[in-house]
């Protein structure tokens, strides 16, 4: 959907002539949905030198339709014609389904992979949702339970159903998983003002241009209130489906066959995984084993931070939260208005606009001696808000592509990026692009 929109506000200083409703309705048109879109621009790492990895990818991932897992605890809901669709409306019950994301319309995999590795296609190529299909309903959340000799005990039949819930899902999983040499899931999360929708075809695009590895899924919570205070709703939607997105880290890290883990979460949605990550490194730490090993989360990439920064460091550095991780990628950018805008609303500076120079001398040594957490600083953002450059950036899906295919720091010879100061880094627009 094309959108005419006025000059953005100046959100540094919140100087602006928009009034806050006009402001409001921005951040919602911005962030308004179509049931399809452009395949995002090729990232700079596949314009020249090998191209995109078509040799690599198996044989089961060769195709221009596919099917995407995704698991939600948004209600689901029928439209006129009877056809399953998904809002902002709560589900106690998480959902696993499956939903057909095609890459265009009587296209080839041939010509799709010619397109994945040019920078000037002949047309675009239409990413569309064909179908969307429920393949389990887990019982209602929380479960009842009972207490016998001051212990906690569940109760029958819900906790029998859940687990064979879950056993499906694994089974499902676990299928697919052995369809592929890599035995990795790529996990997205969306962030405010998402649709379902968003969600799966945001997913298509960063997992296409990895290179199709391992098994990608979706998570998709109750985003997309809309309205004047939508922000709101979804603030608190977001911390209503933390239990459910801990559900999800726990079956994954149950299932026999899988290897590692990579979460790509944008926006509110890094909130969302932070929280839930965080009660569950306290958890096995509590108990004694390595967060790591049981969760098996090798790169968590926060793309845009909607975070409050002072919280970050209470919550999540006080924790000790990075070291739980193989490693962790932040991409920030001081230009980002909606974070700007949110900023406004909540008054607390952003983590998705944090620099290098806005860290006191205690922070920054704090940060340097975490080794595996870094900070990417990315350059010539060009869009209206400047807030989904995770996958339209060529140079920032360039580095998730390029970080998850092969696990590699900053500062080495497959990501070059330019070092700012400590484990604070500089990601320019034409970043891995062959000469």
């Amino acid at each position: 959907m094309n959108i005419t929109l006025p000059r953005p506000p100046a959100v540094a200083g919140i100087r602006t002539g928009l009034h806050f409703p006009l402001l409001l309705v921005l951040i919602f048109l911005v962030s308004a949905c179509s049931s399809r879109h452009p395949l995002v621009p090729t990232p700079n790492i596949y314009v020249g030198g090998a191209g995109y990895p078509v040799q690599e990818i198996p044989q089961v991932h060769r195709t221009t339709s596919f099917d995407f897992l995704y698991i939600t605890d948004r209600l689901a809901e029928s439209d006129k014609e009877g056809n399953l669709l998904y809002k902002a409306k709560r589900s106690e019950a998480m959902v696993v389904g499956e939903i057909t994301v095609d890459y265009g319309q009587d296209i080839s995999w041939a010509d799709l992979t010619d397109a994945s590795q040019t920078p000037h296609r002949k047309k675009r190529i239409l990413l569309e949702i064909s179908k969307i299909t429920e393949l389990i309903k887990f019982p209602e959340i929380p479960l009842p339970f009972g207490m016998q000799d001051g212990k906690i005990i569940a109760l029958e039949p819900e906790a029998t159903n859940y687990a064979e819930a879950e056993a499906a899902f694994q089974a499902i999983l676990k299928e697919r998983l052995a369809a592929v040499s890599r035995k990795d899931v790529v996990l997205f999360v969306h962030g405010f003002n998402n649709e379902f929708r968003d969600a799966g075809l945001a997913l298509a695009d960063i997992w296409h241009f990895t290179g199709r590895i391992g098994v990608p899924i979706f998570y998709t919570w109750p985003a997309a209130s809309g309205g004047l205070f939508g922000y709101f709703k979804d603030r608190e939607s977001g911390e209503f489906t933390v239990f459910h997105f801990k559900e999800l880290l726990r079956m994954l890290s149950r299932t026999e066959g899988l290897r590692n883990i990579h979460i790509v979460a944008h926006s509110r949605g890094t909130d969302i995984v932070t929280t839930a990550l965080r009660e569950l490194v306290i958890e096995a730490r509590a108990a004694g084993l390595s967060p790591r090993k049981k969760y098996k989360i090798e790169n968590l990439f926060l793309a845009a931070p909607d975070m409050d920064f002072g919280v970050v460091g209470q919550r999540l550095i006080a924790e000790k939260f990075g070291p739980a991780f193989g490693q962790i990628t932040v991409y920030m950018n001081g230009g980002d208005s909606a974070l700007g805008f949110s900023q406004f609303l909540m008054s607390g500076l952003r983590f998705g606009r944090l620099n290098s120079d806005g860290l006191t001398t205690p922070e920054r040594e704090i940060f340097s001696r975490v080794k595996n957490v870094n900070f990417v600083n990315v350059k010539d953002v060009s869009s209206f808000f400047g807030h989904d450059y995770y996958r339209t950036h060529p140079g920032v899906l360039s580095d998730i592509a390029v970080t998850i295919r092969e696990c590699v720091r900053p500062g080495t010879q497959s990501r070059p990026l330019i070092l700012d100061r400590g484990n604070f880094w500089i990601l320019p627009k034409d970043y891995l692009l062959a000469e």
